[in-house]
């Protein structure tokens, strides 16, 4: 049982972050009919503008809490992706609204290459050590451990995820924001500025990326300019698997995808003899989602017209 509960928190610090990346495929999708596949990239940035902070903060203020500087990294990291995510949709996508779909697809992993390409000359081809500022002492809960770094992790994905969906439900740009993705046109004629509405998604969806690139670099001790393509491809996979084009499916699908992950690698990699353990860890998420793919090729929460935001 103590394997269990462990695999679960492993899973739900996992599947929290690939959830914060896919709300960003998702509401993108939701919107524009686009993928975006350079946003795994934004998430690579917003980590290696958190870890430049906090070496700036470990050299300039030293005293503060760690917490402090995890707070600072993601507040000052969550801005930068937020121009760059700008940048992008004014300058890649919005000149190919209307061209055929394959376009704007191209034009994504350009400029997820791009992304990596001006990254590695920033801050260098090798791995970087992210700095430990959070507290190392894990807490037990039922026999699991679980860092402080995983417990401020969960605590502000949640936030984040209710936060959205407050935003989506009760506030009058996410009421633009589903207008805007059941029929552009017409919200255009009711008074909706279709143009504002794409870009604060962008925005949105950055500030989340920045949340998730921070969180996962500490939590790994770790980041690089390409380590943003395996959680995107992940985080992607996690927004079809809920149903793409709806915020709930994608926060559903990441949890699912997280904790499929870490059952598999812990469970059927000791069965296995570690023949399919961690280092395959992989395998289990997609074929999972080839699974339900097939059976059910919306996703588990389908695409509700009305949600899509």
């Amino acid at each position: 049982m103590d394997i269990f509960i462990q695999q679960i928190i492993n899973g739900l610090v996992l599947g929290s972050m690939y959830a914060l990346v896919a709300l960003g495929y998702t509401m993108v999708y939701g919107v524009l009919n686009l993928i975006n596949f350079a946003h795994g990239d934004v998430l690579m940035v917003g980590a290696m503008v958190g870890l430049s902070i906090i070496k700036l903060l470990n050299e300039h203020a030293p005293e503060l809490p760690g917490i402090v500087k995890m707070i600072i990294a993601i507040l000052g990291a969550i801005p930068v992706c937020v121009i760059v995510n700008i940048v992008i949709e004014r300058v890649a996508y919005r000149p190919l609204r209307n061209a055929p779909r394959l376009a704007p697809l191209i034009t994504a992993i350009g400029v997820s290459i791009l992304l990596q390409t001006i990254a590695m000359m920033i801050w260098g081809r090798s791995p970087i050590p992210f700095p430990t500022v959070m507290p190392t002492d894990p807490i037990t809960i039922a026999g699991a451990l679980i860092s402080p770094t995983q417990v401020m992790l969960l605590v502000l994905a949640a936030a984040a995820m209710i936060g959205l969906s407050l935003l989506v439900e009760k506030t009058r740009l996410g009421r633009a924001m589903r207008a805007t993705a059941e029929n552009p046109r017409v919200a255009g004629l009711m008074g909706i500025d279709a143009n504002r509405v794409i870009v604060m998604t962008f925005v949105i969806g950055a500030a989340l990326a920045a949340i998730a690139g921070v969180m996962w670099a500490s939590n790994y001790s770790s980041a690089q300019f390409a380590m943003g393509f395996v959680p995107g491809l992940k985080a992607f996979s996690a927004a079809v698997l809920g149903g793409i084009g709806n915020i709930y499916g994608a926060m559903l699908g990441g949890i699912l995808l997280g904790v499929i992950e870490s059952l598999g690698a812990g469970y059927i990699g000791d069965l296995t003899g570690n023949f399919f353990g961690s280092n395959y860890q992989d395998i289990f998420a997609f074929v999972v989602l080839i699974i339900v793919l097939t059976l059910r090729p919306s996703g588990i929460m389908g695409e509700r017209v009305a949600d899509r935001a």
